[in-house]
């Protein structure tokens, strides 16, 4: 008999299962893969570490891909309204049925083997893929990557993004020692592609120590953004003329050219047109970044939540400027740097609603007060038991031509999207 028959017991059990909510290593969870016949996929896999841009990247492949005809997997995280939406075959999120199904196969291969929750998810992951005909899977990395359970699965192609300060606890206290744990998903004589513009020396010194194939934006390859479209040239090649791709901000080129990268090296056995390229491009989608709800006021969820994702937030609230006051309501961790994060958008915002997040990991409304680093004079800071009611309270009080952002973890703009406010498709947050 399967120890539970809803996906609710599931993921209670599974969260209280290991002793600690985050435990870096791969020895037991490769061990569980081990049983299950996971370790060697038949499938192509792309994995996806860095701070900032992973599941953009992720997205943007899974649209190219199934643009291009191919049976795609994804495996992503954290979600924001489902924990469905962590796996995907073929766009569609997995089932509670299927969930269930493949916790159980876990749950009976790891023989006493205490898990964490993360690490029971990747397993349940890659025994659904296991079993869905993929061509491709997309894997992004939870925290790091040498230690992290996606780790245990050695990448055709490994795929970094920008990187910045986050994690410091696991990670390390700058962009060299993060740099390195992110380089752990490198392998020898496979492509790694880094799509920072800056990125640390280490991630190269660490191709190169590991005997991986070194792609890097600026020296790799190259994009230029001409107007509404862009170039992208690579070491054999160029695309040229690309719809820029339909996710807002700057950097979303970045993570593109790495994107092409990743497609250009898998040409061989997974040729993609330029036709699909395109569309993929133009049709891709990612709740939560930058996703605008027009109306008056105007209601923008953003999961910005550390300084550097903060940073371009404020970046993209600059080139689209509202002519009255902006309401951000904020909840945050308690190990993300609130501090810097609220430096960034200092300038930026002229209210502050300040959110208690109810998880384990949550920073209490008024500790988050006391980190702020805000400057500007007659910046109003309110706190708030929940994200719903420092929502409500901006949507009340801001006027028509104000706007409101949510952001500081996937967990307030989950909320924020389980809110009245944020029905199917957009709307208006005032009728």
């Amino acid at each position: 008999m399967p120890r539970f028959d809803t996906l609710a017991g599931w993921l209670e059990w599974q969260d209280g299962l290991h002793p600690d909510k985050i435990d870096l290593g791969l020895e037991r969870v490769a061990r569980v893969a081990g049983r299950m016949g996971l370790l060697h996929p038949d499938y192509t896999v792309v994995s996806v570490a860095g701070t900032n841009g992973k599941g953009s990247s992720v997205a943007m492949l899974e649209a190219i891909y199934r643009s291009a005809g191919y049976r795609t997997g994804s495996y992503t995280s954290p979600h924001l309204l489902r924990y469905n939406e962590r796996i995907r075959v073929a766009g569609n999120e997995a089932a509670d049925a299927e969930l269930c199904l493949a916790f159980e196969r876990v749950d009976q291969a790891r023989d006493g083997i205490s898990l964490t929750y993360f690490e029971f998810g990747t397993l349940a992951a890659l025994q659904l893929f296991s079993q869905a005909g993929l061509d491709i899977a997309l894997l992004e990395v939870g925290m790091g990557g040498r230690l992290d359970a996606v780790n245990i699965i050695d990448a055709d192609v490994a795929l970094v993004t920008a990187i910045g300060i986050d994690h410091r606890d696991w990670l390390g206290d700058d962009r060299e020692a993060i740099g390195r744990e992110k380089a752990g998903i490198f392998r020898s004589g496979r492509p790694a592609v880094c799509a920072d513009p800056s990125p640390p020396a280490s991630l190269q010194r660490a191709a190169a120590d590991t005997g991986a194939c070194w792609y890097a934006l600026g020296a790799g390859f190259t994009r230029r953004q001409a107007g509404q479209r862009w170039h992208w040239q690579g070491w054999h090649g160029a695309r040229k003329d690309l719809p820029l791709p339909a996710l807002a901000g700057e950097r979303q080129l970045d993570n593109a050219a790495g994107v092409l990268a990743v497609v250009a090296l898998l040409d061989g056995r997974l040729p993609v047109s330029l036709a699909a390229l395109e569309q993929g491009l133009r049709t891709v989608t990612l709740p939560g970044r930058f996703q605008v709800f027009p109306g008056s006021p105007e209601l923008i969820l953003d999961v910005a939540h550390n300084p550097d994702s903060a940073a371009m937030l404020a970046s993209q609230l600059q080139a689209r400027p509202a002519s009255g006051r902006t309401w951000l309501v904020l909840g945050m961790l308690a190990d993300k740097d609130a501090g810097a994060y609220a430096a960034a958008l200092d300038h930026c915002v002229d209210v502050w609603c300040l959110a208690s997040l109810a998880v384990d990991r949550g920073l209490p409304a008024g500790m988050l007060k006391q980190r702020l680093a805000v400057s500007r004079a007659h910046t109003k800071i309110l706190m708030f038991d929940s994200v719903a009611a420092a929502l409500e309270h901006a949507v009340n009080q801001a006027g028509p031509s104000d706007r409101i952002v949510v952001s500081g973890s996937f967990i307030s703009v989950g909320e924020a999207l389980a809110s009245p406010y944020c029905a199917p498709g957009g709307g208006s947050v005032k009728q």
